[in-house]
């Protein structure tokens, strides 16, 4: 009892006159305490890697807490792919997850594969998953293939129609099946190109055709068509068959267009009958006007006649006698012209007859 109080004194007695080392205590609680809190809360993750094999330490769970990774997921995540039999590495799940991809679903996709027998490394998924693919999916598919309908029944069309050489209009749908090829996910194209591919072939086949009874009679000739055009090139899927469905027959498009053909020669037929009445409606009026501007020339020049003969009274050309014999001359030719039926050359007749007695009133002394 006097050692224990001869200790406690002399121990007082130190931190009395040593205080830095209660600071150098209090420290080393601190650690210790925040050690434990960190060992305890690490603790349970810990033993099941250990006893897992996953291989993860407290440090690398510390430094997941310190990076702001959710380190319970990726603990559970590895330990699924270890039990699994797939080597993987902490910092390639990390990296994945710190580079926005989906673990999860990676990590299940690599194990899908596995179990099936495909070669998907981690790093190819990890690729697959960042470009924006469900890798999950596509290996789904390519465990168990799909049907994709042609043409795409949301995109507003149901059918495929193609016109054969006979004109007849064939209508068809088609369905793929097709399962997805892991090496060429990146960058391959998606369902949409296939779906593009093998409309444009079945439209191509029943366009080929000579009649349409033989496509009716034997629809594996399209899917065999189809098929050797190598439609899944560059795409990130493998076509297993193209089966036609449904296969109805259309409009007459040869005869619609034959009539169509018909009806627009019909217009232009008429457009240019219609050209050439209106040239020669113009050419009549033209020429009416030519044969009244000729008819007003002749009134002219008849009415420059009786001027003529006044003309020559005053100079002494034209004598009495001659002068009746002219008009002896006139009155018979318009008695012939009468009696002919010639309205024109009474009428000329009288005219002149006119104008001879406006002359002779003009000049009475002769």
């Amino acid at each position: 009892m006097t050692f224990a109080l001869f200790a406690q004194n002399a121990l007082t007695k130190t931190l009395t006159e040593n205080p830095w080392i209660i600071v150098l205590l209090i420290i080393a609680l601190i650690v210790i305490v925040f050690f434990f809190v960190i060992f305890f809360s690490f603790l349970r993750l810990w033993i099941q890697s250990l006893l897992t094999g996953a291989d993860i330490s407290i440090l690398n769970l510390v430094g997941m807490k310190l990076r702001n990774v959710d380190y319970n997921m990726i603990v559970k995540q590895k330990i699924a792919l270890v039990q699994a039999g797939i080597k993987i590495t902490t910092g390639d799940m990390e990296a994945h997850y710190l580079s926005g991809g989906r673990v999860p679903k990676t990590a299940m996709a690599v194990i899908a594969a596995h179990k099936a027998g495909m070669d998907l490394p981690w790093r190819t998924a990890a690729a697959i998953d960042l470009a924006g693919r469900d890798v999950l999916e596509a290996v789904q598919i390519s465990v168990n293939p799909v049907v994709i309908d042609c043409p795409d029944p949301t995109k507003g069309r149901t059918t495929l129609d193609g016109v054969c050489k006979n004109g007849i209009q064939l209508r068809a749908r088609a369905r793929v099946t097709v399962r997805t090829k892991l090496d060429r996910l990146v960058g391959g194209a998606w369902k949409e190109t296939i779906i593009a591919r093998v409309g444009e072939g079945i439209v191509k086949a029943i366009g080929s055709a000579e009649h349409h009874t033989d496509v009716l009679a034997n629809p594996n000739m399209i899917s065999q068509a189809v098929l050797r055009n190598s439609l899944d090139s560059q795409t990130a899927f493998e076509i297993v068959s193209i089966d036609v469905a449904e296969i109805d027959v259309g409009n007459n498009i040869g005869a619609e267009l034959q009539a169509n053909q018909a009806a627009a020669d019909l217009r232009v037929a008429q457009a240019q009958a219609e050209k050439r009445r209106a040239a020669a409606v113009a050419l009549e009026q033209e020429m009416k006007a030519s044969v009244e501007e000729n008819r007003s020339k002749v009134m002219l020049a008849e009415a420059e006649v009786p001027l003529a003969i006044a003309y020559a009274f005053r100079e002494g050309r034209l004598g009495v006698m001659e002068y009746y014999n002219l008009r002896n001359l006139q009155s018979d030719t318009e008695m012939r012209n009468s009696i002919a039926g010639s309205g024109t050359g009474a009428g000329t007749g009288g005219n002149a007859r006119q104008e001879q007695r406006n002359v002779d009133n003009r000049n009475p002394g002769n």
